[in-house]
């Protein structure tokens, strides 16, 4: 394992990222404690260049907010900042730092468009170089003190051979003509903005299960959830580490009437029946006494309604999508989602101009697919079966308007 340095004073990270900002390209990561915490926060930040790397530690430096230091780094377009999933680490930089970013780069997302089979890191850095990475410490608890020198070494390993990996993609990506459909699936990350967290107090819904209870035991259901709730914010917990989804069912649909009963469930042990008990039981009595009433509508997605054109045109639409996916290795989800092919099955545009103002379409998609959409929607390349006659004709993407035609990998 490389060498690298450990950062707990203000004075070290503010050298560092004067050292970072003369650097074209770095790789990072991010440590939090959302498995162990109710209000999980970043617990570290992993930082590599070509030679040398270093591990931030926030809560040693205060806390997340004295990360400041390091905005311009993130914010700087001369300073290519590498990821591998960045998603979840600009979730958290954003909102623990209020960092904003330019110019990234993300392994992950570049992978997936070059049709890797497997795509997580781990799987990457052993493909390409043979290097088996550390996995034993993915569920470990960054928030406690002193991190141990196994969890260092397993954080340090996530951006070591990030910058050697990026190098090799990307000469893969520009010979499969594909550089510019990972540039704008970045920049939209990068534009991603994330709602504040809210208690959702129909969360009990969308427990296994929970849709399927009579009125009395769903009612019973929520108080529990409301119940477990409290007390994870309380003890600063996982909902799901105070008490099981699995026994919170169990609890409704038994309905104990005593602690003795109530520790007779599975899931339930000495400790909690000695401190939520009482809070449970009064929950149960609560919902008994008050069934539930009609099931709310949860704020989710309805699937779109399809009349029988909508519903052939989209046939077509997939078709074409299974056909092109293999010409090209991706995974279909990658090169289209379902939910993009409904929208354009439902939208039905007849030119780009019409395909481009579909909402949700990924530019890359409309600009390089856009004029085989048009055709498969106009009844051209969606009626040609499983498309295995297609294999010459297709090895270039038909570009939509003034769209530039693109190389296969």
């Amino acid at each position: 394992m490389g060498e690298f340095e450990v950062i707990t004073e203000q004075s070290e990270l503010e050298a560092l990222a004067q050292t970072l900002l003369d650097e074209p390209i770095i790789a990072v990561d991010t440590e939090a404690d959302s498995f162990y915490h109710y209000f999980d926060k970043t617990c570290l930040v992993q930082i590599a260049t070509a030679k040398h790397a270093w591990l931030v530690d926030p809560l040693a430096l205060g806390g997340p907010a004295e990360l400041a230091p390091l905005a311009p780094v993130f914010a700087s377009p001369e300073v290519c900042k590498i990821f591998h999933a960045g998603e979840y680490d600009l979730f958290v930089l954003k909102r623990d730092c209020g960092f904003t970013f330019a110019n990234l780069f993300d392994t992950m997302i570049s992978a997936q468009l070059l049709g890797y089979p497997a795509i997580g890191l781990a799987a990457l850095i052993e493909h390409h170089f043979g290097i088996h990475l550390p996995k034993d410490e993915q569920r470990s608890d960054w928030s406690r003190r002193p991190l141990t020198d196994r969890q260092l070494e397993y954080a340090v390993s996530d951006v070591l051979y990030l910058i050697r990996l990026t190098e090799k993609l990307r000469k893969e990506l520009r010979k499969a003509g594909r550089q510019e459909w990972a540039e704008a699936e970045v920049e939209n990350l990068i534009r991603r903005e994330w709602p504040e967290r809210e208690f959702d107090r129909l969360g009990y819904l969308r427990i296994k299960g929970a849709r399927s209870l009579d009125p009395v035991p769903l009612a019973v259901l929520r108080e529990l959830f409301l119940v477990r709730d409290a007390r994870a914010r309380e003890i600063d917990r996982p909902p799901f580490k105070v008490l099981a989804n699995r026994a919170l069912l169990d609890i409704a649909q038994s309905q104990p009437a005593d602690a003795e009963r109530l520790g007779r469930i599975k899931g339930v042990t000495d400790l909690i029946v000695r401190r939520m008990g009482s809070d449970i039981l009064k929950a149960v009595s609560k919902g008994v006494a008050k069934p539930h009433g009609p099931i709310p509508k949860t704020n989710t997605t309805p699937r779109r309604r399809m009349d029988r054109r909508a519903e052939k045109r989209l046939a077509k639409l997939k078709t074409w999508r299974g056909v092109r996916a293999k010409d090209l290795s991706l995974d279909p989800g990658v090169l289209c989602p379902n939910a993009a092919l409904e929208t354009i099955a439902c939208g039905n545009p007849k030119d780009n101009d019409q395909l481009k103002e579909l909402a949700g379409l990924k530019p890359w998609l409309v600009e390089s697919f856009g004029g085989e959409i048009l055709e498969t929607l106009a009844g051209g390349l969606g009626d040609s079966g499983s498309g295995s006659d297609r294999s010459e004709t297709t090895a270039e993407p038909k570009p939509a308007g003034r769209g530039r035609s693109k190389s296969r990998r």
